[in-house]
Protein backbone atom coordinates (compact mmCIF):
# COMPACT_ATOMS: atom_id res chain seq x y z
CA UNK A 1 0.00 0.00 0.00
CA UNK A 2 2.93 2.26 0.69
CA UNK A 3 4.27 2.00 -3.04
CA UNK A 4 0.63 3.40 -4.14
CA UNK A 5 0.78 6.28 -2.00
CA UNK A 6 3.86 6.80 -3.29
CA UNK A 7 3.11 7.02 -6.56
CA UNK A 8 -0.08 9.20 -6.57
CA UNK A 9 1.76 11.35 -4.37
CA UNK A 10 4.44 11.63 -7.04
CA UNK A 11 1.84 11.87 -9.93
CA UNK A 12 -0.89 14.25 -8.19
CA UNK A 13 1.05 16.45 -6.11
CA UNK A 14 -0.15 18.63 -2.94
CA UNK A 15 0.94 18.61 0.17
CA UNK A 16 -1.63 16.25 1.98
CA UNK A 17 -0.58 13.97 -0.09
CA UNK A 18 3.09 14.42 0.17
CA UNK A 19 3.03 14.42 4.03
CA UNK A 20 1.14 11.26 3.31
CA UNK A 21 4.06 9.49 1.71
CA UNK A 22 6.03 11.02 4.38
CA UNK A 23 4.50 9.01 6.59
CA UNK A 24 4.31 6.07 4.45
CA UNK A 25 8.00 6.01 4.13
CA UNK A 26 8.62 7.04 7.77
CA UNK A 27 7.01 3.47 8.74
CA UNK A 28 9.16 1.66 5.54
CA UNK A 29 12.36 3.31 7.25
CA UNK A 30 11.48 2.01 10.70
CA UNK A 31 10.55 -2.06 9.95
CA UNK A 32 14.16 -1.70 7.82
CA UNK A 33 15.72 -0.65 11.22
CA UNK A 34 14.32 -3.03 13.03
CA UNK A 35 15.57 -5.42 10.74
CA UNK A 36 19.00 -4.32 11.41
CA UNK A 37 19.19 -2.65 8.18
CA UNK A 38 22.18 0.00 7.58
CA UNK A 39 20.34 1.12 4.52
CA UNK A 40 17.50 2.01 6.46
CA UNK A 41 19.35 4.37 8.72
CA UNK A 42 20.87 6.34 5.55
CA UNK A 43 17.57 6.73 3.85
CA UNK A 44 15.76 7.81 7.09
CA UNK A 45 18.64 10.61 6.76
CA UNK A 46 17.80 11.53 3.24
CA UNK A 47 14.00 11.95 3.72
CA UNK A 48 14.65 13.90 6.72
CA UNK A 49 16.50 15.81 4.75
CA UNK A 50 14.31 16.35 1.52
CA UNK A 51 11.06 17.35 3.29
CA UNK A 52 12.66 19.86 5.63
CA UNK A 53 14.07 21.60 2.47
CA UNK A 54 12.86 24.96 2.12
CA UNK A 55 14.26 25.60 -1.65
CA UNK A 56 12.33 22.62 -3.27
CA UNK A 57 8.94 22.57 -4.72
CA UNK A 58 6.41 20.44 -2.99
CA UNK A 59 6.21 18.41 -6.51
CA UNK A 60 9.48 17.81 -6.33
CA UNK A 61 9.98 16.68 -2.63
CA UNK A 62 7.22 14.31 -3.97
CA UNK A 63 9.36 13.25 -6.78
CA UNK A 64 12.37 12.81 -4.61
CA UNK A 65 9.96 10.85 -1.95
CA UNK A 66 8.95 8.81 -4.59
CA UNK A 67 12.16 7.59 -5.92
CA UNK A 68 13.51 6.87 -2.04
CA UNK A 69 10.10 5.07 -1.42
CA UNK A 70 10.95 2.40 -4.33
CA UNK A 71 14.58 2.32 -3.11
CA UNK A 72 13.58 1.15 0.10
CA UNK A 73 10.89 -0.95 -1.12
CA UNK A 74 13.39 -2.43 -3.42
CA UNK A 75 15.59 -3.19 0.29
CA UNK A 76 12.45 -4.32 1.85
CA UNK A 77 11.74 -6.85 -0.46
CA UNK A 78 15.26 -8.11 -0.90
CA UNK A 79 15.60 -8.30 3.45
CA UNK A 80 12.14 -10.19 3.34
CA UNK A 81 13.17 -13.02 -0.02
CA UNK A 82 16.76 -13.69 1.73
CA UNK A 83 15.04 -14.94 4.93
CA UNK A 84 13.86 -17.69 2.85
CA UNK A 85 17.20 -18.85 2.03
CA UNK A 86 17.92 -18.71 5.85
CA UNK A 87 21.61 -17.93 7.00
CA UNK A 88 22.04 -21.57 8.47
CA UNK A 89 23.26 -24.48 6.69
CA UNK A 90 23.53 -27.77 7.26
CA UNK A 91 27.07 -30.01 7.20
CA UNK A 92 26.74 -33.36 6.12
CA UNK A 93 30.12 -35.44 6.04
CA UNK A 94 31.16 -38.55 3.02
CA UNK A 95 33.72 -40.80 2.83
CA UNK A 96 35.53 -41.04 -0.52
CA UNK A 97 33.89 -44.07 -2.78
CA UNK A 98 30.56 -44.37 -0.40
CA UNK A 99 27.09 -43.43 -0.48
CA UNK A 100 25.33 -39.79 1.21
CA UNK A 101 21.59 -38.91 1.83
CA UNK A 102 21.24 -35.17 1.30
CA UNK A 103 17.36 -34.54 3.24
CA UNK A 104 15.48 -32.01 2.68
CA UNK A 105 13.40 -30.23 5.61
CA UNK A 106 9.93 -29.19 4.94
CA UNK A 107 6.38 -29.50 6.06
CA UNK A 108 5.15 -32.70 6.09
CA UNK A 109 1.86 -32.32 6.38
CA UNK A 110 1.24 -30.68 3.03
CA UNK A 111 1.50 -32.22 -0.40
CA UNK A 112 5.12 -31.16 -2.28
CA UNK A 113 4.65 -30.49 -5.96
CA UNK A 114 8.14 -29.97 -6.35
CA UNK A 115 11.81 -30.75 -5.15
CA UNK A 116 14.64 -29.37 -6.64
CA UNK A 117 18.32 -29.95 -5.61
CA UNK A 118 20.81 -28.05 -6.79
CA UNK A 119 24.73 -27.22 -6.59
CA UNK A 120 26.95 -23.92 -6.24
CA UNK A 121 29.52 -24.26 -8.73
CA UNK A 122 31.61 -21.52 -10.79
CA UNK A 123 28.93 -18.71 -9.61
CA UNK A 124 26.30 -20.53 -10.99
CA UNK A 125 23.53 -23.34 -9.71
CA UNK A 126 23.69 -26.86 -11.50
CA UNK A 127 20.72 -28.73 -11.20
CA UNK A 128 20.92 -32.24 -9.77
CA UNK A 129 18.15 -34.53 -9.46
CA UNK A 130 14.54 -33.49 -8.24
CA UNK A 131 10.91 -34.43 -9.43
CA UNK A 132 7.58 -32.10 -10.44
CA UNK A 133 4.25 -32.73 -9.63
CA UNK A 134 5.40 -37.00 -8.86
CA UNK A 135 7.50 -36.98 -12.22
CA UNK A 136 10.84 -37.48 -12.79
CA UNK A 137 12.97 -34.39 -14.10
CA UNK A 138 15.76 -34.66 -16.40
CA UNK A 139 19.67 -35.14 -15.08
CA UNK A 140 22.88 -34.66 -15.33
CA UNK A 141 24.86 -37.19 -17.20
CA UNK A 142 27.37 -37.14 -14.41
CA UNK A 143 24.18 -37.78 -11.72
CA UNK A 144 22.26 -40.04 -13.53
CA UNK A 145 23.72 -43.14 -12.12
CA UNK A 146 24.39 -41.94 -9.36
CA UNK A 147 22.12 -39.64 -7.51
CA UNK A 148 18.11 -41.13 -6.42
CA UNK A 149 15.19 -39.19 -4.51
CA UNK A 150 13.06 -40.28 -2.22
CA UNK A 151 10.07 -38.89 -3.18
CA UNK A 152 7.94 -39.59 0.39
CA UNK A 153 10.72 -38.35 2.61
CA UNK A 154 12.41 -35.54 0.39
CA UNK A 155 15.87 -36.62 0.28
CA UNK A 156 18.35 -37.42 -2.43
CA UNK A 157 21.01 -40.57 -2.10
CA UNK A 158 24.11 -39.59 -3.61
CA UNK A 159 26.69 -42.57 -5.00
CA UNK A 160 29.96 -42.96 -5.19
CA UNK A 161 30.96 -39.84 -3.80
CA UNK A 162 34.41 -38.06 -5.22
CA UNK A 163 36.14 -35.20 -3.72
CA UNK A 164 34.99 -33.23 -6.54
CA UNK A 165 31.33 -33.71 -5.15
CA UNK A 166 32.63 -31.66 -2.36
CA UNK A 167 30.81 -28.14 -2.21
CA UNK A 168 27.28 -26.13 -0.94
CA UNK A 169 24.02 -27.27 -2.22
CA UNK A 170 20.55 -25.78 -2.23
CA UNK A 171 17.40 -27.67 -1.40
CA UNK A 172 13.55 -26.15 -2.89
CA UNK A 173 10.59 -27.60 -1.46
CA UNK A 174 8.01 -26.10 -3.30
CA UNK A 175 4.13 -26.26 -1.19
CA UNK A 176 1.47 -24.29 -3.26
CA UNK A 177 3.62 -22.98 -5.24
CA UNK A 178 5.95 -20.79 -2.68
CA UNK A 179 9.59 -22.47 -2.00
CA UNK A 180 10.74 -23.32 0.89
CA UNK A 181 14.78 -23.43 0.46
CA UNK A 182 17.60 -24.97 2.47
CA UNK A 183 21.63 -25.27 1.93
CA UNK A 184 23.74 -28.12 2.78
CA UNK A 185 27.35 -28.04 2.77
CA UNK A 186 29.07 -31.30 1.89
CA UNK A 187 32.52 -32.39 3.11
CA UNK A 188 34.49 -35.47 1.66
CA UNK A 189 36.72 -37.33 3.78
CA UNK A 190 39.36 -40.13 2.59
CA UNK A 191 41.69 -42.08 5.30
CA UNK A 192 45.10 -41.96 4.94
CA UNK A 193 47.01 -45.48 4.49
CA UNK A 194 49.26 -46.44 7.62
CA UNK A 195 51.71 -44.38 7.31
CA UNK A 196 55.39 -45.55 6.55
CA UNK A 197 58.25 -44.46 9.11
CA UNK A 198 61.81 -45.57 8.80
CA UNK A 199 64.97 -44.26 10.36
CA UNK A 200 68.49 -44.17 9.73
CA UNK A 201 70.81 -43.63 12.46
CA UNK A 202 74.38 -43.22 13.23
CA UNK A 203 77.10 -43.40 15.92
CA UNK A 204 78.88 -41.02 17.64
CA UNK A 205 81.95 -40.01 15.77
CA UNK A 206 80.64 -41.00 12.35
CA UNK A 207 81.07 -37.35 11.76
CA UNK A 208 79.08 -35.78 13.46
CA UNK A 209 79.44 -34.29 17.57
CA UNK A 210 76.76 -37.05 18.52
CA UNK A 211 74.28 -39.47 17.72
CA UNK A 212 71.55 -38.28 15.26
CA UNK A 213 68.26 -40.45 13.13
CA UNK A 214 66.94 -39.62 10.32
CA UNK A 215 63.65 -39.85 10.16
CA UNK A 216 61.01 -40.79 7.36
CA UNK A 217 56.94 -40.61 7.33
CA UNK A 218 54.84 -41.24 4.84
CA UNK A 219 50.87 -42.08 4.15
CA UNK A 220 49.17 -41.65 0.65
CA UNK A 221 45.38 -41.72 -0.54
CA UNK A 222 43.89 -39.24 2.05
CA UNK A 223 41.73 -36.01 2.15
CA UNK A 224 41.70 -33.35 3.02
CA UNK A 225 45.29 -32.75 2.45
CA UNK A 226 46.92 -33.31 6.07
CA UNK A 227 50.34 -32.62 7.83
CA UNK A 228 52.95 -35.07 9.67
CA UNK A 229 52.53 -35.38 13.27
CA UNK A 230 55.48 -36.83 15.59
CA UNK A 231 55.15 -38.17 18.83
CA UNK A 232 57.94 -38.82 21.38
CA UNK A 233 59.95 -36.60 20.28
CA UNK A 234 61.51 -33.20 21.81
CA UNK A 235 60.79 -30.80 18.94
CA UNK A 236 63.68 -28.65 20.31
CA UNK A 237 66.04 -31.80 18.98
CA UNK A 238 64.09 -31.99 15.70
CA UNK A 239 65.08 -30.10 12.27
CA UNK A 240 62.72 -30.67 9.28
CA UNK A 241 64.59 -30.98 5.79
CA UNK A 242 61.99 -32.55 3.61
CA UNK A 243 58.28 -31.57 3.48
CA UNK A 244 56.31 -32.23 0.43
CA UNK A 245 52.84 -32.34 -0.22
CA UNK A 246 50.73 -33.38 -3.66
CA UNK A 247 47.36 -34.67 -5.01
CA UNK A 248 46.48 -36.56 -7.54
CA UNK A 249 45.26 -35.89 -10.91
CA UNK A 250 42.34 -37.93 -10.88
CA UNK A 251 41.14 -38.79 -7.53
CA UNK A 252 42.11 -35.35 -6.02
CA UNK A 253 43.78 -37.36 -2.97
CA UNK A 254 46.97 -36.42 -1.35
CA UNK A 255 50.23 -37.65 -0.87
CA UNK A 256 52.16 -36.37 2.73
CA UNK A 257 56.05 -37.00 2.82
CA UNK A 258 58.44 -35.44 5.57
CA UNK A 259 61.85 -36.39 6.89
CA UNK A 260 63.64 -35.18 9.87
CA UNK A 261 66.53 -35.09 11.68
CA UNK A 262 66.69 -35.77 15.57
CA UNK A 263 69.89 -35.33 17.80
CA UNK A 264 69.58 -38.65 20.35
CA UNK A 265 70.10 -38.11 24.00
CA UNK A 266 68.88 -40.83 25.34
CA UNK A 267 66.23 -43.96 23.84
CA UNK A 268 62.50 -43.06 22.36
CA UNK A 269 59.70 -44.87 21.37
CA UNK A 270 58.29 -42.93 18.33
CA UNK A 271 55.84 -42.89 15.55
CA UNK A 272 54.04 -40.50 13.38
CA UNK A 273 50.41 -39.63 12.11
CA UNK A 274 48.93 -38.14 9.24
CA UNK A 275 44.99 -37.70 9.48
CA UNK A 276 43.30 -40.18 11.63
CA UNK A 277 46.08 -42.66 10.50
CA UNK A 278 48.93 -44.16 12.69
CA UNK A 279 52.35 -45.33 12.04
CA UNK A 280 53.57 -48.27 13.87
CA UNK A 281 55.97 -47.44 17.34
CA UNK A 282 60.07 -47.73 16.62
CA UNK A 283 62.71 -47.46 19.21
CA UNK A 284 65.63 -44.46 18.54
CA UNK A 285 68.68 -43.78 19.97
CA UNK A 286 69.08 -47.19 21.52
CA UNK A 287 72.05 -47.95 23.98
CA UNK A 288 74.91 -49.55 22.20
CA UNK A 289 74.96 -53.36 22.81
CA UNK A 290 77.95 -55.77 22.40
CA UNK A 291 77.90 -56.13 18.78
CA UNK A 292 76.81 -59.36 18.01
CA UNK A 293 79.37 -60.49 15.05
CA UNK A 294 82.09 -60.09 18.55
CA UNK A 295 79.74 -62.72 20.36
CA UNK A 296 79.49 -65.29 17.82
CA UNK A 297 83.78 -64.95 17.53
CA UNK A 298 84.15 -65.62 20.89
CA UNK A 299 81.92 -68.52 20.78
CA UNK A 300 83.45 -70.03 18.01
CA UNK A 301 87.29 -69.29 19.46
CA UNK A 302 86.29 -70.88 22.75
CA UNK A 303 84.76 -73.90 20.87
CA UNK A 304 87.78 -74.50 19.08
CA UNK A 305 89.37 -74.44 22.23
CA UNK A 306 87.42 -76.81 24.16
CA UNK A 307 87.95 -79.41 20.91
CA UNK A 308 91.40 -79.14 20.81
CA UNK A 309 91.72 -79.81 25.09
CA UNK A 310 89.62 -82.52 24.37
CA UNK A 311 91.46 -83.85 21.25
CA UNK A 312 94.84 -83.66 23.61
CA UNK A 313 93.33 -85.30 26.33
CA UNK A 314 92.58 -87.97 24.20
CA UNK A 315 95.47 -88.76 22.62
CA UNK A 316 97.75 -88.46 25.75
CA UNK A 317 95.48 -90.30 28.39
CA UNK A 318 94.17 -92.73 26.35
CA UNK A 319 96.57 -94.31 24.21
CA UNK A 320 96.47 -98.16 23.29
CA UNK A 321 97.68 -100.43 26.07
CA UNK A 322 101.43 -100.69 26.48
CA UNK A 323 103.65 -103.07 28.16
CA UNK A 324 104.24 -102.10 31.75
CA UNK A 325 107.76 -101.78 32.48
CA UNK A 326 107.63 -100.53 36.06
CA UNK A 327 105.47 -97.70 38.07
CA UNK A 328 108.17 -95.15 37.08
CA UNK A 329 107.26 -95.45 32.80
CA UNK A 330 103.72 -95.17 33.97
CA UNK A 331 104.25 -92.22 35.90
CA UNK A 332 106.57 -90.47 32.98
CA UNK A 333 103.67 -90.95 31.04
CA UNK A 334 101.33 -88.99 33.26
CA UNK A 335 103.74 -86.17 33.67
CA UNK A 336 104.49 -85.85 29.80
CA UNK A 337 100.41 -85.86 29.06
CA UNK A 338 100.02 -83.31 32.27
CA UNK A 339 103.16 -81.03 30.24
CA UNK A 340 101.47 -81.00 27.15
CA UNK A 341 98.27 -79.74 28.74
CA UNK A 342 99.84 -76.53 30.31
CA UNK A 343 101.33 -76.44 26.67
CA UNK A 344 98.21 -76.01 25.38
Amino acid sequence: MCVFHFISCALLGGKPKTLACSSCFETLCLVLRQRGGHEASLLSVSVSAVHTSTSMSLQLRCLYTHSLALVVTLLLFTATSGDGDGDAVENITAVLGHSITFRCPSNRSTPVERLYIQRFKNDKEDFINGFYRGQPLPVLPEYQNRTKVNEMELSMEMRNISVSDEGLYKCLVFINNKPEISKILLKVTAEYSVPTITKDCNKPGDGGAGKSCQLSCSAVGGYPQSTVRWTGLNQSLTNVIYNRSSADNESKTWTINQTIVHNCNQPTNISCAVGGSVSHTITICETESFPFVVIVAIAVVLVFVLLLVFVVVMKCCFRGPQRDDGAGETGVRFIDCRSQLQHV
